[in-house]
């Protein structure tokens, strides 16, 4: 998505450059010239300019600061997000940041432990990825026999039968799906019967200004337990997840399409 950001970015400042050249100068100059100011003898790529740049300015100021929809590519959420699941992400939740740079320019907000957010992995910082937050800076995470313990707090887990999953969520039919209580968040997790990744055990501290961060797909999901740093750098979020509004394969829906998922909220 950093290819559309640079984009939209070029596209509305090179519209709105344009525009005001013209109602500074251009403008001027061509009525002087012409002996009136008549708007049908504007430039061609001066009145695309004026027609275009209000809604390229709205729609860059929208997805930067308020909502940006993203793609679920993956399972690494089942069973809260499925594969193919389009989502809103709330972009002011933890403060307002400059699009393309991602530079925090005002402090609202911080991320709680259960938060469901978009970010870029330390080593992967071309891409965007979700996770749910499980430790908050200074705390200390353990993950063990398929048990997370935070701050020494062991998780309680229901279990809730085996995941029979439709659609995009078919994949992990048969996987057992579970209540994990994480404190102020309760939530679904899938735990695999046939592990295809290592179980990711140890035990971390979360430094300051940093957070650690898995995947509710517990045995497939690459997360905080397999990085290199382990931990999520607070300014490679990018906002909080909010909302399921669609499901189908590929950005234009060119394949099965899921109406049950429209208006799901992401707790």
């Amino acid at each position: 998505m950093r290819w559309f950001e640079i984009i939209l970015v070029a596209l509305t400042l090179v519209s709105g450059l344009v525009w005001l050249l013209d109602k500074l100068f251009l403008a001027r100059r061509r009525a002087a010239r012409e002996g009136l100011l008549d708007s049908a003898d504007e430039p061609v790529l001066v009145d695309y300019a004026k027609s275009f740049f209000p809604v390229l300015a709205a729609v860059l100021l929208l997805r930067s600061f308020v909502a940006e929809p993203f793609r679920i590519p993956s399972n690494s959420m089942m069973p809260t997000l499925l594969t193919g699941d389009f989502i809103l992400v709330n972009k002011f939740s933890y403060g307002l940041r400059l699009p393309i740079t991602n530079s925090k320019v005002v402090s609202i907000g911080e991320p709680k432990r259960g938060d469901v957010v978009v970010f870029k992995p330390p080593h992967h910082p071309e891409q965007d990825w979700i996770k749910r937050i499980v430790g908050l800076p200074g705390d200390r995470i353990a993950y063990h026999n398929n048990q997370l313990i935070v701050n020494g707090q062991a998780m309680r887990y229901e279990p809730l039968g085996i995941y029979q999953g439709v659609g995009n969520g078919a994949e992990m039919t048969g996987a057992e799906e579970l209540m994990e209580a994480l404190p102020g968040r309760p939530h679904h997790v899938l735990e695999a019967t046939d592990r295809v990744m290592d179980p990711g055990e140890g035990e971390w501290v979360v430094p300051a200004g940093h957070y650690f961060v898995m995947g509710d797909n517990r045995d497939n999901s690459e997360d905080s337990r397999y990085w290199a740093t382990h931990f999520l750098p607070e300014s490679n979020l990018r906002g909080k997840a909010f909302l399921t509004w669609l499901n189908c394969e590929g950005w234009f829906c060119s394949g099965a399409f899921d109406a049950s998922r429209i208006g799901n909220r992401i707790q």
